[in-house]
């Protein structure tokens, strides 16, 4: 992931209409803290209102998560990276998205506390402007969960 531009693998479809929460869940992130060297393991959640129709076919949004978890990371970077690239390339509307991810160092050193959850979010554009807009996609994320 080091050197290339995340928003480069998304490629925008004029799709017309559709201007509604598109999201995709459950993406499986596994990344190294740069804090510890250690190995840090989730799940990323991503949603975006498309602006004039543009929207990207769902695996690209898999592959900006993958591209940026490859690199040294600290969770709270990742999840707003991951919302800046889905901003920069496709301008939607905006952009929510909440990585929620165990840290081995939390459960093999320091505290030794193995299944703790740090949940972190992004959110950009209608997302943080809008608090009805928020409000049903983390109720989406919340009712889809499995």
């Amino acid at each position: 992931g080091i050197g290339r531009d995340p928003s480069e693998e998304i490629k925008v479809l004029p799709e017309g209409r559709y201007d509604e929460i598109i999201m995709v869940k459950d993406i499986p992130i596994y990344s190294m803290c740069e804090h510890h060297l250690l190995p840090f393991i989730g799940k990323a959640h991503i949603a975006y209102i498309p602006d004039n129709g543009k929207i990207t076919g769902l695996s690209k949004l898999v592959r900006v998560v993958h591209t940026l978890a490859k690199r040294l990371q600290l969770q709270e970077r990742l999840t707003d990276q991951i919302a800046s690239a889905i901003m920069d390339a496709l301008k939607p509307k905006g952009v929510m998205v909440v990585i929620e991810a165990e840290h081995l160092c939390m459960a093999m050193r320091g505290v030794r506390e193995p299944g703790t959850c740090t949940v972190t979010s992004s959110v950009k554009g209608a997302f943080r402007k809008d608090q009805k807009t928020r409000m049903e996609t983390l109720a989406l994320l919340r009712d889809l969960k499995s």
